[in-house]
């Protein structure tokens, strides 16, 4: 039970970061995807493929959503090892933690490479 309200919560949080960053640049056909890293140049002047604004925004948290869903549907059918039954939150808050991450700084490096922000 606690295993599915996290993956909600989780799952939720980074729709509603989404949304608010689509409302911040409803302005802009396409959105940065990736970035090529280089010691000549800053990461945010050097986008090498960019996405519509739509799949940009809501590529991470489709793929997190999925993840998340498969974690607590394995973790409702399969039975841990024993000695393992105290992992299943503490992973699902770890693999979650780093989708979160992966998005805010997705998110914050479009904000640098359109408006320069700092």
């Amino acid at each position: 039970m606690i295993v599915t309200i996290l993956t909600t919560v989780i799952g939720l949080t980074m729709i509603v970061l989404a949304v608010r960053t689509n409302s911040r640049f409803r302005q802009e056909q396409k959105l940065p995807m990736q970035w090529m890293l280089s010691r000549s140049r800053p990461l945010s002047n050097t986008v090498i493929w960019s996405a519509p604004r739509i799949l940009a925004l809501s590529l991470i948290p489709a793929l997190a959503i999925v993840v998340l869903a498969l974690f607590a549907i394995g973790s409702m059918i399969l039975t841990p090892r024993p000695g393992q039954e105290g992992m299943v939150i503490p992973s699902l808050i770890f693999i979650g933690g780093i989708f979160l991450g992966a998005q805010i700084l997705h998110l914050r490096l479009i904000e640098k490479t359109l408006h320069g922000a700092e």
